[in-house]
């Protein structure tokens, strides 16, 4: 069984488009956060710990010295992808510094910049727009999470689903193709609000998404919260099958960049089976090839069988 059969992925949209391999090189412009530093909050959403996420010590090396000292290079050309906190969240000339370094650098074909809904004016999108006349593949990344609001106050977002429509709509009317990061699992979430959500996204139109389950790491609010009881997590069986329900409520022209995720990080608490990729990735494939892929449940009323978290 090969997934790639059961949804349309990112990786080959890229193959497609290169006629070879791309990988992203993932970078960090030292960017802080407006939930972090006071602007809007501190302390950050309740789940966030990046250095979880993204290796830490990159800070204090120029954007060529980190995409020189990348890790397991196993492409030929790559994507930079701006990834830590928010990395639209500086002044237009340090950004276009920075971007342009990254553009600059040998065997980059492209940018990813991942940042909040409410943190990307208009001149960062003209900006990412220039690049891509230029024929840059530029993305989009939009941290949303969630199309709740009552569920983006919870976990301290600061921003609602309105601020999101708005980027996307702004975005997507230059052409720059927007991808959207959604959490499964989220405190006081079930089925029904992953479909809800998953609709809005669609119905404001979006390339591509990324779906990954709820971490639990060191440092976070919810860490805390998961010690005393309030929250728990999903197991994997869980997690797939809310997943691979997502997946066939998909239209096919969306392209999935990531269907779970992995965190070999110590700051990990749980659940511990993210510390592997392939045994998620394998047990979405299962339930697509059994039930249908990416597309076969649009039009049909929401099924659950079982699906609920209490």
């Amino acid at each position: 069984m090969h997934i790639n059969q059961y949804l349309n992925t990112y990786g080959d949209y890229l193959k497609r488009r290169f006629g070879q391999r791309v990988q992203k090189l993932s970078l960090s412009g030292n960017f802080t956060c407006p939930n972090r530093d006071g602007t809007l909050g501190r302390g950050g959403c309740t789940f966030c710990n990046i250095s979880s996420f993204s290796g830490e010590g990159k800070e204090s090396l120029s954007i060529s010295e980190q995409l020189a000292q990348a890790p397991e290079k196993r492409s030929k050309i790559f994507l930079a992808y701006f990834q830590a906190y928010t990395s639209t969240y500086a002044e237009l000339q340090l950004l276009k510094r920075m971007y342009s370094e990254a553009l600059e650098y040998p065997n980059i074909v492209g940018i990813c910049i991942g940042t909040r809904p409410d943190c990307v004016s208009d001149e960062v999108l003209d900006l990412l727009e220039r690049y891509q006349d230029e024929g840059k593949e530029v993305w989009l990344e939009l941290g949303l999470q969630s199309a709740i609001d009552e569920t983006l106050d919870l976990i301290n977002r600061h921003h609602h689903f309105s601020q999101y429509a708005d980027t996307v709509n702004r975005a997507r009317s230059r052409g720059i193709k927007v991808c959207a990061h959604l959490i499964i699992g989220l405190p006081r979430e079930e089925l029904i609000h992953n479909l809800t959500t998953l609709q809005m996204v669609i119905d404001e139109g979006v390339d591509a998404l990324k779906l990954h389950q709820l971490h639990i790491v060191k440092g976070s609010a919810m860490a805390a919260m998961y010690r005393r009881g309030e929250i728990s997590v999903l197991e994997l069986a869980e997690y797939a099958k809310i997943a691979a329900r997502l997946i066939q409520y998909t239209p096919p022209e969306i392209m999935y960049e990531r269907i779970g995720a992995s965190v070999q990080d110590a700051s990990l608490i749980a659940p511990m089976w993210s510390t592997q990729r392939w045994p998620c990735i394998d047990k979405i494939g299962e339930i697509l090839a059994e039930k249908g892929g990416q597309g076969t449940a649009i039009g049909r009323p929401y099924i659950y069988d079982g699906i609920s978290r209490g």
